[in-house]
C-alpha cells in the first residue's frame, strides 16, 4: 500500500506533455499563409558581428568566456534602424522574417529577465528585438523567432563536442558536474518569455539537436515538454524540425534542409511534406567582412524559383554589421531580387510544383498556381525563337510574357517518337518567342491553362 501511495505521489509531481493532435486539413490551414508566402528573411545578429568572421567564431577559435567578453562589453550598434531593415525585406518581396533572438553564443537581443547577458546591458543599452518586431509588423511581414537550444555562455550548459572549451581537458574536468536541469529551466523560461511578451509569433525556429556521443538531444532539452508549452502558448505557430522529435506525431511542422538544394520535393516515409531551405548570400550566417563567395543576383533568383518549383520555401539570410546595418553587398542583392519580384511575384506567391503530367522543358523551371490554374515557365537559357513544351498541346488557352503581359503566340506540333519499340504520339506546344530575351534576370512565360 505504501509503495502504491509513493507511486501516486511521484506521478502527480511529473509533468506530462499532452500529444499535439490535428487533422491534415487543420495543419494545412494553419500553415496556409506560410506556403503561400514562399519567401522569407533570416537574420543572424549578435555580438559575433563585431568579430566579423563567422557566427561560430567562439567555438571555431576555442575562445574562453573571458576572451569573448570584449564583444559584449563594446557592442554598440549605433546605426541600427529596424524600419530600414523591414523596408528592405518588403521591397525584396519577402513575406516573413526570422531573427536570432538568441544564437549559440547565448547573447539575447531582448531584455530577458532570466539573464544579464543581453542587449540592454551593452553600451547600446536598449532592447533590440521589440522595435524590430514592431517595424516588420508595420510593413506587413509575419514574425518568426530563432532560439538556440545550444548556449556556450550559460554556466550550467554541459560541455559537449561543439562547445568552445571541448578540447580543454582541465576545463572539462572542472565543469563535469554542470546541471543540465538548471539549463533546461532557463531554456524553457526564455522560450515562454518570447512567446508571451511579443504578441503573435508566426514561426519558431529552434536550433538544434545533435544526439549521440558527447552530444545533446530531446532528453537534454526536454523537447516534448517544451513543444507542448509552445503549442499551448501559441497554437498557430509553425515550428521547425530540430528538437529531435522527428518520430513524434506533431513534433515538427516542416523540414529544414540547410545550405543545399534538394533534388526533389522533400519526403518523409514516401510522403511529400512542407519544407523550407535556409540559405546564405555567402558562406556565413553572421556578418563576415572578408568572405567573398557571394552568390550573384541571378543565382539567388534562380534559387528562389527552384525552391518553389519543388514545393518549398526559401529563407534567405542577412548578417547585419555590428553598427546595425545591412552591408552594401546584401543590399545590392536584396534590391536586385526585389526588382525581379516586382514583375514576377505572381510566379512565386501561392505557387508550388507543377503537376507531374506537365514535364519540365530543357533549361527551364516550372511553378504552378493552383487557384489561378496557371503554369509559369522560368526560362534559364533563352532559346532561338521557339520553345517546345511536350505534353502541353491542347492544355493552354493563352500565353504571355509575365514582365509586360505581351502575348506569346503558339502552335501545335504532333509527331511520332520511339520508346521501347512502340510508337507513341507526342503532343508538343511550340511557343514562338522573340529573338531577344526580356531584359530581366530570369524571363517568365505565363501559361493560362484550359
Amino acid at each position: 500500500m505504501r509503495t502504491l501511495l509513493c507511486l501516486i505521489i511521484f506521478l502527480s509531481s511529473v509533468s506530462f506533455a499532452a500529444p499535439f493532435q490535428e487533422t491534415e486539413a487543420q495543419k494545412q490551414q494553419r500553415m496556409a499563409w506560410w506556403t503561400d508566402a514562399r519567401f522569407g528573411l533570416f537574420i543572424h545578429w549578435g555580438t559575433y558581428a563585431m568579430a566579423a568572421r563567422h557566427e561560430w567564431v567562439k567555438t571555431r577559435e576555442r575562445m574562453t568566456d573571458k576572451e569573448y567578453e570584449k564583444y559584449f562589453e563594446l557592442f554598440d550598434p549605433d546605426l541600427y534602424n529596424p524600419k530600414e531593415w523591414a523596408q528592405a525585406a518588403k521591397n525584396a518581396g519577402m513575406k516573413y522574417f526570422v531573427i536570432t533572438a538568441k544564437h549559440h553564443e547565448g547573447f539575447c537581443l531582448w531584455d530577458s529577465k532570466y539573464t544579464d547577458y543581453k542587449a540592454t546591458n551593452t553600451p547600446y543599452g536598449k532592447d533590440l528585438l521589440r522595435p524590430m518586431v514592431e517595424a516588420f509588423r508595420a510593413e506587413g511581414l509575419r514574425v518568426g523567432f530563432y532560439y538556440s537550444l545550444i548556449d556556450w555562455h550559460h554556466p550550467e550548459y554541459p560541455v559537449d563536442r561543439i562547445h568552445p572549451r571541448r578540447d580543454d581537458k582541465e576545463f572539462r574536468e572542472k565543469n563535469k558536474d554542470r546541471d543540465i536541469t538548471q539549463y533546461q529551466e532557463y531554456l524553457h523560461n526564455q522560450v515562454r518569455e518570447l512567446l508571451t511578451e511579443f504578441g503573435t509569433i508566426d514561426c519558431l525556429f529552434l536550433d538544434y539537436s545533435f544526439p549521440g556521443e558527447d552530444g545533446k538531444g530531446r532528453d537534454d532539452w526536454q523537447s516534448e515538454k517544451l513543444l507542448a508549452m509552445v503549442r499551448e502558448l501559441q497554437p498557430n505557430v509553425i515550428v521547425n524540425d530540430r528538437l529531435d522529435l522527428l518520430d513524434v506525431p506533431g513534433g515538427w511542422d516542416f523540414r529544414t534542409p540547410e545550405q543545399f538544394m534538394p533534388r526533389e520535393w522533400v519526403q518523409v516515409d514516401g510522403q511529400r511534406v512542407p519544407w523550407e531551405t535556409c540559405q546564405t548570400f555567402s558562406g556565413s550566417w553572421g556578418y563576415y567582412r572578408d568572405e567573398y563567395t557571394w552568390k550573384s543576383p541571378r543565382q539567388l533568383v534562380t534559387m528562389l524559383i527552384e525552391t518553389v518549383s519543388k514545393g518549398g520555401n526559401l529563407l534567405l539570410n542577412v548578417g547585419p554589421t555590428a553598427r546595425g546595418t545591412f552591408d552594401d553587398r546584401a543590399m545590392d542583392r536584396l534590391e536586385a531580387m526585389g526588382e525581379w519580384m516586382k514583375l514576377h511575384d505572381r510566379s512565386i506567391y501561392g505557387c508550388t510544383q507543377a503537376p507531374d503530367h506537365f514535364p519540365k522543358p530543357d533549361n527551364c523551371l516550372l511553378t504552378y498556381h493552383p487557384e489561378l490554374n496557371r503554369i509559369y515557365v522560368h526560362v534559364l537559357e533563352w532559346p532561338f525563337k521557339s520553345l517546345h513544351l511536350d505534353g502541353f498541346d491542347g492544355k493552354v488557352k493563352y500565353a504571355q510574357l509575365l514582365n509586360d503581359a505581351s502575348e506569346v503566340q503558339f502552335a501545335s506540333r504532333r509527331g511520332a517518337w520511339m520508346d521501347e519499340g512502340k510508337n507513341k504520339e507526342s503532343q508538343t506546344l511550340t511557343l514562338q518567342l522573340p529573338v531577344k530575351a526580356p531584359d530581366v534576370t530570369v524571363p517568365v512565360i505565363e501559361l493560362f491553362l484550359q
